[in-house]
């Protein structure tokens, strides 16, 4: 039973007052107990509730408030046949409420499948897996939810909405990262802290991952980001087999030390993840006596996400939105959109980027269209091919509820009015997903003409904000542009009403769809870029503008040397010294600071070859046909394959290492590479055959149910021209070999996720060398090292998708 004082507690820790201790790792401690491979941990709780409850008490004796249910793969999906939900939720919470801790945390880990556009799990039915567990573990009686070990901030997001949308409790979500501190689908600290604490976490962090050494410099990446607490649940260090037990570097000691240069910086809920024993949690224990929480600092500017990219306006700083993705007199847009082909979209995309916007506009409004489907499908195709957080713009509530909901990221909303019925349509839509949001400052009477009626249209819009509790720096008015042709007052008092809003309401931004000034006027690029001139000097935050229109980025390129953004003038001198008044400067797109940006992709081509290319590269599967058709009409199938895809995927491949590309991007390549292979092979021509580039077997091995990192090589492997035999998780060292004689296979991948199931794969291995001597093996999967390859006999390590791909066309020729 709780008590008033454990109330207070959890209340201090999430206003960031005090400090909470969660418990450490229930794997490895079930491992130790004889745990055996492949065996569903979660179903202990049924089998053996005592050796459960006693690892709870232990990390209770060792100092622990919270003790975190053996739950992390209790759901529908994983259980099966094997136990309901229900029951394993009611075992788990009894099993952890026995240990008497002052609260029991709900446990939910990944559903263990890939989200679409790239698996077959779709962010609704990931949502209803978790909505499951959610409502099985409140009946059960947990205090709050702990959502970790999360690497899809997608997935994260789906079992962040099912807990605030069928509980009342608290719900804190952990990410892990790599090395390079980004997760496999290139997520960084910053993007993951922004988006889930704006949705609504009552704390976020970094879990599993890395020893805690390597998590601090993660950790203080995200502190400025996290608008709630932020804790830490690292590893005890890596982990490495010694004579078949798993072991892990880091003693208590050590962990501490690190820990403490955690809290120092602002960390204030602490614990432990695989390795971390009760001694390691006493050791935190002792860290937090007598310690108070130390200040920090979270930033409070306007900040939008995508999946892979933050981008921040502090004072003075000016954006660019890109505006070419919205129908609105664009014909090819209109033909794309009815015709649901939206490879113009995504070209358009491609060259905004490139040209310099910081975030693109996606309006998908035509009246003959689904337009909640298309804008959905539009946005997760958008996502394939750039980094670039999103405004998504239309006018009916439903569209951009659907939209912004299973958005990776924190969109902004384009947009809200001061009408009433706007106010209280829109404005819960931005609150419920933590989203930025675009006020246009019109009402029932239309737009004043006067800067003192917009700007008490926009107070009012602030007000509504706040109210809805949205902060005013997420609230962001457009002034509204209209056409000097019509009214040559206009201009003045779009000016005078973006200076009022500055002076009278600190913390808002202002945008304005820029070009709106030049209808109807003759030569309207001088027109827009003067104007533009004009208002980013009374103000003017975001421009809403075609970045492909050169002069107009030479405005923003120039006025950020003159306000002082530019420092030292570096961007201008770099792309403007060369420059005569006749050739335009190469633009590049910004990221935030202290993140890569991609290379942006070049135009298309007139080279056949060189579009083709240019297509692999920026995840162009649509035109690919038309392009490798083209190709084949002057060059035979080997020059296709051998100095036309092979060279772009190579290039891809560079980039991914590199970290200017991520796994949506790559697997948009490599279907715009497999659509070329296919091309090949379906024109019948001399060499065709060369297309099909060989077999690959892939497993997860015995013991090991996990297969995300299998499924993505799978993925991969078939995108690059490779014939792959997917034998799912789980296998037996027999089937693996059966398939590889009966096929006479080349090469198998073997992965595994839990350091109990290395000894399956050398197991495999083994038997492969003894029944098919010719066949390779390359390793891969969280827990493998190259230590770990050569421990258990593999020919091959392969930190990653990609390496596997190269390994198997240098064994496969």
């Amino acid at each position: 039973m709780k008590t008033e004082n454990s109330h207070d507690l959890l209340r201090s820790a999430l206003a960031g007052e005090g400090f909470l201790l969660f418990d450490g790792a229930m794997g490895t401690q079930l491992q130790e107990r004889g745990l055996a491979a492949g065996e569903l941990p979660e179903l202990l709780c049924l089998s053996n509730p005592q050796e459960v409850t006693e690892i709870h008490a232990s990390y209770v004796a060792a100092g622990a408030d919270i003790v975190t249910t053996n739950t992390f793969g209790a759901n529908a999906a994983k259980l099966g046949d094997a136990a309901t939900v229900e029951e394993v939720f009611s075992a788990a919470v009894s099993c952890a409420r026995a240990a008497r801790p002052r609260y029991v945390a709900a446990d939910i880990g990944p559903t263990g499948q890939l989200l679409a556009p790239m698996g077959p799990l779709s962010f609704d039915d990931a949502y209803e897996l978790f909505a499951h567990q959610v409502r099985a573990a409140e009946a059960a009686g947990a205090d709050l939810f702990v959502i970790e070990t999360m690497a899809d901030l997608a997935e994260a997001k789906a079992a962040l909405l099912a807990v605030k949308e069928n509980s009342q409790l608290p719900a804190f979500v952990t990410m892990t990262f790599q090395e390079d501190g980004r997760t496999f689908l290139g997520t960084t600290p910053e993007v993951a802290a922004l988006t889930l604490s704006s949705l609504g976490a009552a704390a976020v962090g970094i879990n599993c991952s890395l020893g805690p050494a390597e998590v601090a410099p993660l950790v203080e990446r995200m502190l400025p980001w996290a608008s709630c607490p932020v804790m830490v649940q690292a590893n005890a260090g890596l982990p490495r087999v010694e004579n078949g037990v798993t072991v892990f570097d880091i003693g208590p000691g050590q962990y501490a030390r690190a820990v403490a240069d955690m809290l120092d910086a602002g960390v204030t809920i602490v614990g432990g993840c695989c390795g971390t024993t009760p001694e390691h949690i006493a050791a935190e224990r002792a860290l937090l006596i007598d310690r108070r929480p130390a200040p920090r600092r979270v930033r409070d500017c306007f900040a939008v996400a995508g999946p892979q990219r933050l981008v921040a306006l502090e004072a003075g700083q000016v954006g660019v939105i890109g505006e070419r993705i919205n129908p609105t007199g664009k014909r090819k847009m209109k033909d794309a959109l009815r015709s649901g082909n939206h490879d113009h979209p995504l070209a358009e995309a491609i060259a905004q980027e490139r040209a310099g916007a910081q975030i693109l506009d996606v309006n998908a409004g035509l009246p003959e269209i689904d337009e909640r489907a298309v804008m959905c499908r539009l946005v997760s195709e958008l996502l394939s091919v750039t980094t670039l957080p999103l405004q998504i713009d239309a006018s009916d509530p439903a569209v951009i509820e659907a939209a912004v909901r299973s958005y990776p990221g924190k969109a902004l909303i384009n947009s809200v009015n001061g009408k009433a019925e706007s106010l209280a349509a829109v404005l819960p839509i931005a609150a419920r997903y933590g989203c930025a949001v675009v006020g246009l400052t019109l009402d029932e009477d239309g737009i004043p003409a006067t800067a003192e009626g917009r700007l008490a249209i926009a107070r009012r819009i602030v007000a509504a904000a706040e109210e809805a509790g949205i902060p005013r720096h997420d609230v962001v008015i457009d002034c509204l542009a209209m056409a000097a042709s019509t009214d040559q007052s206009a201009p003045r008092a779009i000016l005078d009403a973006i200076r009022a809003v500055k002076a009278e309401l600190p913390g808002v931004r202002t945008v304005l769809g820029v070009s709106n000034i030049s209808f109807g006027l003759p030569f309207r690029p001088l027109v827009n870029a003067t104007f533009l001139a004009a208002a980013l000097g009374a103000g003017l935050d975001l421009a809403i503008i075609n970045p492909g229109v050169q002069r107009m980025m030479d405005v923003v390129s120039s006025w950020r040397v003159l306000s002082g953004e530019d420092g030292q003038a570096r961007f201008y001198v770099e792309h403007y010294a060369d420059r005569s008044d006749a050739a335009p400067a190469p633009a590049v797109s910004k990221g935030a600071p202290g993140e890569k940006n991609a290379p942006a992709p070049a135009a298309a081509p007139a080279d056949p070859v060189e579009r083709a290319r240019q297509l692999v590269l920026d995840g162009r599967a649509a035109p690919m046909a038309d392009a490798m058709a083209e190709v084949l009409l002057h060059h035979d199938a080997l020059f296709a394959i051998n100095e036309v895809l092979v060279p772009a995927l190579d290039e891809v491949g560079r980039r991914f290492e590199a970290g200017t590309f991520f796994l949506p991007q790559l697997m948009a390549s490599a279907e715009a590479a497999k659509a070329g292979f296919e091309t090949i092979r379906s024109a019948g021509v001399e060499g065709a055959a060369t297309a099909d580039k060989g077999t690959v077997v892939v497993c997860t091995v015995k013991g090991d149910i996990h297969d995300i990192g299998k499924n993505i090589v799978r993925m991969l492997l078939e995108n690059y021209g490779f014939d792959v035999v997917d034998l799912g998780r789980d296998v037996d060292p027999e089937t693996v070999v059966k398939t590889v004689e009966e096929r006479h296979v080349r090469l198998v991948g073997l992965s595994a996720l839990m350091t109990s199931t290395v000894p399956a794969m050398a197991e495999t291995i083994a038997l492969l060398r003894e029944r098919a001597p010719w066949c390779k093996v390359v390793v891969g999967g969280a827990v493998l090292t190259p230590e770990y390859a050569q421990m258990v006999g593999a020919d091959f390590y392969a930190k990653d998708a990609t390496e596997t791909a190269r390994i198997a066309g240098e064994v496969l020729g």
